[in-house]
């Protein structure tokens, strides 16, 4: 059962202004051992509105219980942002755990990397600590994942710092998302972060993450193609070829072409579009964002060519992963783990023993992530140089690799 709403919540839905709460006797201690974080509370808008009791509870008065202070979760921000929360959870920031849970090889990283936050758990399950999820089950907004504080960073919860671009970076940068250095090289980022300097007024005469991403404030974030940059069904059949192989790579089809129980994973993570209607679904969030400020001819061609990019991008990925399981079939490359395997796991990504495998996690996390991206974030010099010729570089690569390693088995 949700927590009630503190007092100071309650009477700012009843009156018509903020009301001005009185400084809680938390920030008696507070202000001695964490001045920052009372500092940072009290210049945020939620410290005219509530005090520290409204997420933390009130059970915690001393030293000496530290221990039951209530740690926040999701259903603490439902209390007064209900459809937030819903938009939130119906998106993919929430399933980030899921994403982890997917990779076969999580368990195996150290406990620091995944969860102390150091690695890939710094994102993916920032802010729900086991306590937390176990307080959390059953209550109508338990999710796995990031949750509010990402964005809306603790204590001040700033709206205004979560509305600009800089909120994302954190976490869509680097090797296998770097939206943040597609979006701010692009047209589009260079306009917006130009015109925020010098005419404030007008920095919007170019979009930011949020302005596609969060049209009107959405909180639900999803985009057509998902994470993985694919579809089913495909009605291009040459296509359908490439993505098949892929999806035999990932271990969602099996050697055959069956579907595997990691399609399950798949669809709760939401990571592809399993129908054509959902993915036009997706797509048409973008188009609507896209025609308030080009036609719509033009809106469709680069649609168009950045879906075409794709299709190439998989070509030469798919030749790539057939190699690399011919050499599984051909007994080149064994793994005890997985006995019998006649194609390479890309989700162990870099826990691999060979060159050639290393190699293709490359292909696919680096290379084939920035090649897709990047063009559907108008950066024709990251998808080249970062993406589409890394991916011709790596086959050429690949094909070199098995070839020795054929001659130096005797095959």
């Amino acid at each position: 059962m949700l927590r009630s709403l503190s007092l100071g919540c309650v009477l700012c839905l009843l009156l018509a202004g903020p009301v001005l709460a009185t400084p809680s006797t938390c920030e008696d201690c507070h202000a001695k051992i964490t001045p920052m974080l009372v500092k940072d509370f009290n210049r945020g808008v939620m410290s005219k509105e509530m005090d520290c009791t409204g997420c933390h509870g009130d059970a915690h008065t001393g030293n000496d219980d530290v221990d039951k202070a209530t740690l926040p979760t999701i259903a603490t921000c439902a209390e007064c942002h209900e459809e937030q929360a819903e938009q939130y959870l119906s998106g993919k920031h929430a399933l980030g755990q899921i994403a982890l849970d997917a990779m076969p090889y999580s368990h195996m990283q150290p406990r620091a990397f995944m969860a102390g936050q150091k690695g890939c758990g710094g994102c993916h399950t920032l802010g729900l600590t086991d306590e937390t999820k176990r307080e959390s089950e059953g209550r109508k907004y338990y999710k796995y994942g990031m949750d509010c504080q990402n964005c809306h960073t603790r204590h001040a919860f700033s709206k205004a710092e979560a509305r600009e671009p800089e909120a994302c970076q954190t976490c869509h940068t680097g090797f296998d998302h770097a939206q943040w250095e597609m979006w701010s090289g692009s047209k589009h980022g260079v306009t917006y972060l130009m015109n925020r300097d010098i005419d404030p007024d007008n920095r919007h005469r170019a979009p930011t993450c949020q302005d596609c991403h969060m049209q009107e404030g959405n909180h639900r974030a999803m985009s057509a193609w998902g994470f993985l940059a694919l579809r089913l069904p495909e009605e291009d059949p040459e296509w359908m070829g490439y993505q098949a192989v892929i999806l035999k790579g990932l271990g969602v089809l099996d050697p055959e072409g069956n579907p595997t129980g990691r399609l399950d994973v798949v669809k709760a993570g939401n990571v592809v579009r399993l129908t054509a209607e959902s993915f036009q679904e997706e797509r048409q969030h973008f188009i609507t964002a896209c025609e308030k400020c080009h036609t719509p001819n033009f809106v469709a061609e680069n649609f168009k060519n950045a879906d075409q990019m794709v299709k190439e991008g998989d070509k030469l990925f798919a030749e790539a992963i057939e190699i690399v399981a011919g050499l599984y079939q051909d007994g080149l490359i064994t793994n005890p783990e997985r006995p019998g395997a006649k194609y390479p796991d890309l989700l162990t990504f870099y826990d691999v023993d060979t060159e050639v495998e290393e190699t293709l996690y490359e292909m696919f996390m680096d290379h084939r992530m920035k090649a897709f991206q990047a063009t559907f974030h108008m950066n024709p010099d990251y998808a080249t140089w970062y993406g589409f010729a890394k991916m011709k570089k790596d086959l050429v690569e690949i094909r070199e690799m098995a070839a020795n390693m054929r001659a130096a088995a005797g095959k």
